[in-house]
């Protein structure tokens, strides 16, 4: 049976968006996502002599529970010379005297009491800031009171990057236990995030770390004057900052599994969502080279899809729209595939695509809701 090629207008015009995103697709997925996919991974291990002190951060607001749960891991970390920082933002759940006890016995344990609400700006910036001005040590790793290090190597594989002119070092944080329609969808979210961020940092244009596993120097916080260029903006500490101080010479990456650490999802799909709608607020501040070039892909997201449902309503031949599509869901198996193994993640990527287009819709809906309505606070 012979293919009509005898196409009208609107079908080339159609075949043209759709041909473009295809390549704009190609470009992000083989040039820039590459890099993660088919990273090789040189683990090093350093004598201890070799390895400096570091000061643990961690900023915790009405987290006993986590604390409880986490903390130990941290403070039981396999490294010779550390402390961990812990500052208790005005908590009321007991937090402060499950620390205050705790402290008692544990040296490690250097504790930050905010005993009165002074976060004026209700993130978690100023708690950070005092922190790190708390801190002992020049060597400064963070993570968040609700994480826990995938094992007692999580210090050391980190502190590992740091070579001679390195001052930060990008880690990466999954979840765990995510299960479920919300936990496919918080999974597939944190795989395309971690994705962006660590090929472009691995392409050594870094825009973004996780509060949840990221280093830096404490003299590069302190001459940068740490967070005061976006002190008004809850969210940013861990994007804003990183595009303000990174460089392709200064930023590297841990990509080894003991290097994680992990987190619960959330259990609901309303928490789920005031979490994003907090983490999208910074988009808007970031540099216009790192806008353009994440906008460019989401829309090419955005093209693709709808110029193939536009090609069947024009009701061409469906081996054209079908060749589109399995070319880019090679191409996605292909990446993703080996990402997650990058990542040491069983996802399910096969599935990636129904994940895509939900995001295509979910996130520019909440960027919507979030410039009519009031931000979300950090609590």
């Amino acid at each position: 049976m012979w293919i009509d090629l005898n196409f009208n207008l609107l079908t080339y015009i159609a075949l043209g968006i759709t041909s473009f995103s295809l390549l704009v697709q190609m470009a992000y997925y083989w040039g820039l996502f590459s890099r993660l996919a088919f990273y090789k991974n040189m683990e090093s291990s350093p004598n201890d002599e070799q390895l400096p002190p570091v000061s643990v951060v961690i900023s915790a607001r009405n987290a006993v529970l986590d604390l409880e749960k986490n903390l130990p891991y941290i403070l039981y970390q396999d490294y010779p010379q550390f402390e961990v920082v812990v500052v208790n933002d005005s908590s009321d759940d007991g937090t402060e005297e499950f620390l205050t006890e705790l402290a008692r016995y544990e040296p490690k344990l250097n504790i930050v009491h905010i005993r009165q609400n002074l976060n004026f700006f209700h993130g978690k910036k100023f708690p950070l800031s005092l922190g790190i001005k708390s801190a002992k040590n020049e060597l400064l790793l963070f993570t968040d009171a609700d994480c826990r290090p995938k094992s007692d190597k999580w210090i050391r594989c980190m502190i590992s990057h740091y070579q001679e002119g390195t001052e930060i070092v990008l880690g990466y944080g999954p979840y765990t236990g995510a299960k479920g329609l919300l936990g496919f969808l918080q999974r597939f979210d944190t795989l395309q995030i971690a994705i962006l961020y660590l090929s472009k940092a691995l392409a050594g244009r870094p825009y973004m770390g996780v509060g949840r596993n990221l280093s830096y120097l404490k003299s590069l916080f302190m001459d940068n004057k740490g967070f005061i260029s976006h002190y008004n903006i809850p969210s940013g500490d861990d994007d804003l900052f990183i595009q303000q101080v990174a460089n392709k010479r200064n930023c590297r990456v841990a990509l080894e599994k003991a290097s994680f650490t992990f987190s619960e999802p959330e259990k609901t799909f309303s928490s789920w969502i005031r979490q994003k709608r907090r983490h999208l607020t910074t988009g808007k501040y970031y540099k216009p080279g790192i806008k353009f070039q994440l906008s460019l892909f989401a829309f090419s997201q955005f093209s693709f899809y709808a110029s193939l449902v536009w090609l069947l309503l024009l009701h061409i031949h469906p081996v054209f729209p079908a060749g589109f599509f399995l070319l880019h869901y090679i191409q996605q198996l292909v990446i993703f595939g080996k990402s997650s193994k990058t990542l040491h993640e069983k996802f399910p990527f096969y599935l990636s695509p129904i994940a895509e287009i939900f995001f295509i819709i979910f996130n520019p809906l909440l960027i919507f809701i979030n410039s009519v309505t009031k931000p979300i606070k950090w609590m």
